[in-house]
């Protein structure tokens, strides 16, 4: 810090006299060489990124600091720019049902800033594909038990008192191809079928209040007007605490793959609930065990019998820097890195998340960053040193491993934790891998199953900096 005071002062005195008046770029960087070095020391700036006193960046007038701009009238809409082409929704065959139109496209993560996700990199799962739907001739029907049935159009919807809240929506397979081992060695494909956004609409109980719910309603079919129809029976209960009908997202209108002009909002609940271009709600006694609630989005355990209604998605949480689309090939020993990561609970708000740097036998407690808000991204890091022997193959192995709690009180699982059980010992756990018709069927949800998987989740860093998915089954 005095040789930081002194430089300055020295530069001060320099510039109060007229020294650099004259002077021409190359004598003007040298002269403040040494000042640029202690500033970046003093932000733990990697010696790999230090600007040299010669650095071409530097010492030229770069091409567009020459030239016309464009007008503001050329993108009536802003565009990202062209640099940053890496930062797409990506999809792939595996996870299609045979075509695009029933498949899904995953958020990079891995270039999230902050909590928010732009709109046009918002995860999206399609049944049918992405249906256009003219606001003009859209309606919403709301029936069945119900004191006073309505047909709304979207103008009327939007005269109830809007409200605007942040939460997050994720698909229930969610790191689902995890559950036997890691198979994508990609953070966009293991945990990206999820995005977090600001939702504008209104909440469904402030309808009710105009159109009196009856006592024996108990269930609300959610139905939607794109060619699969996609429904969905959500219980009164969440519909009268925060379920919300949301016709804008991150200050604009929704798009149309997240449901243009109105879509179904559960906060925390599995993200195909949330049904899109909604058509009608309608009221009932019972649930309506609609396609997507009995052959899909259910959970078959050892037993034989299915999971059929849960929906809340568990406290989970992910690395997402280092990943493998974000390595650390460019540090070497000595330098000051941060880890950063993301945790989310469809059951309430992140409390606290810890780091492993061994796969999980030893944690250390990871700094939450930013607004911390329930049933919402809440985005963590820690500063970490690369140790001594990082670049030898002799050198200590480092397996981030992250583990995010709540405060409804739930923790991250291991592996053996959620697919055994969580009273499991090791005797019982190492005749169950080897053999699994030893495997106690009350216990846990098996290997076999693709929904609601939150165990915690490891990434190998290699000697040369490279980052692998790998599977730490318990410590």
């Amino acid at each position: 810090m005095e040789k930081l005071k002194e430089i300055l002062k020295r530069n001060s005195k320099q510039i109060d006299k007229g020294d650099t008046i004259g002077l021409d770029r190359r004598a003007f960087f040298k002269k403040t060489g040494a000042f640029s070095a202690v500033a970046a020391a003093s932000v733990m700036a990697p010696s790999t990124l230090k600007a040299e006193i010669d650095d071409p960046a530097i010492m030229h007038h770069p091409s567009w600091g020459q030239s016309w701009g464009d007008p503001v009238t050329k993108n009536r809409y802003g565009m990202p720019s062209r640099y940053e082409h890496n930062n797409t929704r990506r999809n792939t065959d595996l996870l299609a049902s045979g075509n695009a139109r029933a498949s899904i496209a995953v958020t990079p993560i891995h270039e999230s800033e902050g909590i928010i996700t732009p709109n046009g990199l918002f995860f999206s799962r399609c049944h049918g594909g992405t249906a256009h739907v003219d606001p003009n001739e859209w309606r919403l029907m709301i029936n069945g038990l119900v004191e006073k049935p309505i047909v709304l159009t979207l103008e009327q919807l939007k005269r109830y008192p809007r409200i605007t809240r942040t939460h997050f929506i994720e698909c229930p397979a969610n790191g689902g191809q995890e559950w036997r081992r890691p198979q994508y060695n990609s953070l966009q494909f293991a945990k990206g079928f999820m995005s977090c956004a600001e939702w504008t609409g209104v909440y469904i109980k402030t309808i009710l209040k105009d159109l009196g719910l009856k006592p024996n309603a108990k269930w609300m079919l959610a139905e939607g007007s794109d060619n699969s129809e996609m429904g969905r029976s959500v219980p009164v209960d969440k519909v009268l605490d925060d379920a919300m009908l949301v016709w804008g997202q991150n200050g604009e209108a929704l798009r149309p793959e997240q449901g243009y002009p109105v879509r179904l909002l559960l906060p925390g609940w599995e993200g195909n609930l949330c049904v899109k271009w909604l058509k009608r709600l309608e009221f009932g006694e019972e649930p309506w065990y609609a396609k997507e609630e009995t052959s899909k989005y259910t959970a078959l355990k050892p037993t034989g019998k299915a999971v059929q209604h849960f929906y809340a998605n568990e406290v989970n949480s992910t690395v997402v820097t280092p990943s493998p689309e974000k390595p650390w090939t460019n540090l070497k020993e000595g330098d000051v890195v941060e880890i950063e990561g993301l945790a989310w609970s469809g059951m309430g708000t992140i409390t606290r998340v810890d780091l492993s740097f061994d796969g999980g036998n030893n944690y250390v407690p990871a700094n939450i960053k930013g607004l911390v808000l329930p049933k919402c991204w809440t985005r963590w890091s820690y500063m970490y040193k690369i140790p001594k022997g990082f670049k030898n193959k002799n050198g200590k192995q480092i397996i981030l491993t992250s583990r995010a709690m709540d405060d409804a009180g739930f923790i991250q699982p291991t592996v053996d934790q959620e697919v055994f059980g969580k009273d499991v010992n090791a005797a019982y756990l190492e005749a169950a891998l080897k053999d699994n018709s030893k495997i106690d069927k009350t216990k846990g949800m098996g290997v076999e199953s693709v929904y609601h998987r939150n165990a915690v989740e490891s990434w190998e860093v290699t000697e040369n900096g490279e980052v692998n998915h790998v599977q730490i089954r318990t410590v």
